[in-house]
């Protein structure tokens, strides 16, 4: 066993409980809404420990909230500053295109997103241009490897399409932002840095929402079968 798995493997094994549980054992639900993102950054920073290469910047990308809304934040903890932006969600997420995520599923073929904790790695040229390799480090996203779940630019991110439609379009489970912002995203949060998938409804205004659906999880059985089962993080 090469050293990458061995560090999977002991993540793996101590996040297979619940991971979200512990995410929020220190944040003040008081606080700012960039304060909470901070400590929730910091956090997950220490969970995976190692793992992580670059430690200055963190993408938390706040799946408890509608697609309308910037939900994926740049948290730039070296220079104390958050940048907020519009992402996608995977339509096996929201198969009514609501702009709602309501499934989560790590299952390759389920073309929904996955939560938990990733690294960032290399670019690459794909069918949406330069895009960002992602590993998954939890039981909940191990599969994003083999299941090509990335981060790339997409036109149907962009907030024009939240004027004109309400909402972003869906990716394949993948994380999508409009051109403009993953600018920004590629050059400052790839190369071994975190990013963290959640449903934490987390307000402009440091309050949490809780979204007006239920929220869950399409997990596979060990004979082959697939069930869905509340989503054990926020919601």
């Amino acid at each position: 066993m090469n050293r990458r798995d061995l560090l999977k493997g002991t993540l793996a094994a101590t996040a297979a409980t619940s991971f979200a549980g512990r995410a929020f054992a220190q944040v003040n639900p008081t606080a700012s809404r960039d304060a909470q993102l901070f400590a929730i950054a910091r956090e997950q920073l220490a969970r995976v420990g190692d793992t992580i290469w670059k430690k200055d910047v963190v993408g938390i990308a706040d799946f408890g909230l509608h697609s309308s809304q910037k939900r994926f934040h740049f948290v730039d903890l070296a220079n104390e500053r958050v940048e907020s932006f519009h992402v996608s969600h995977g339509t096996g997420s929201d198969s009514e295109h609501d702009g709602w995520l309501k499934r989560y599923s790590n299952i390759e073929g389920s073309e929904a997103t996955s939560r938990g904790a990733y690294m960032t790695r290399s670019w690459y040229t794909g069918r949406y241009g330069t895009s960002i390799r992602l590993d998954g480090l939890d039981p909940t996203n191990d599969l994003a490897m083999p299941r090509a779940i990335v981060m790339h630019q997409a036109d149907y991110a962009r907030p024009e399409h939240v004027s004109r439609w309400g909402r972003l379009g869906r990716s394949n489970g993948c994380f999508a932002l409009g051109p403009d912002q993953f600018d920004k995203v590629l050059i400052d949060l790839s190369g071994g840095r975190l990013l963290y998938a959640e449903s934490l409804g987390l307000a402009e205004d440091g309050s949490r929402e809780r979204p007006p659906i239920t929220q869950t999880e399409l997990v596979m059985n060990e004979n082959g079968g697939t069930f869905e089962r509340t989503n054990p993080g926020v919601f």
